[in-house]
């Protein structure tokens, strides 16, 4: 429901604001962030070239990235204000999914990349 992910991600907009941690980002890095089993924003439309870095500003939960359709390993868990990142090259959709919460809270989300 895009009523209920927007509220959700208003919420972890306001979480990530109020978190003491290296917020730095340029013209070719993009934030996406873990919450509450949503990645905000689940979807993504980027240039080739620019770093995704994915936050869990959970309380209490770890999240993953895993890149699975295009073969990636899965991240390591990330527990409450840690990061992961990913550079994406080439153009085309990346779907990722969530490992511990993909498939049981439908985690996902979708990069695409254009050139």
């Amino acid at each position: 429901d895009t009523k209920e992910i927007a509220k959700v991600c208003a919420q972890a907009e306001k979480r990530y604001q109020g978190m003491d941690i290296d917020k730095t980002t340029d013209d070719k890095t993009v934030v996406v962030l873990m919450y509450k089993y949503t990645f905000c924003p689940p979807d993504l439309k980027i240039k080739a070239g620019t770093t995704v870095r994915w936050v869990n500003v959970d309380k209490r939960t770890s999240h993953s990235v895993w890149l699975k359709a295009a073969g990636k390993p899965e991240s390591e868990r990330l527990f409450p204000e840690e990061s992961v990142e990913n550079t994406f090259a080439d153009a085309g959709p990346y779907p990722y999914i969530c490992g511990p919460h993909g498939e049981q809270e439908n985690m996902t989300g979708t990069v695409t990349v254009v050139p």
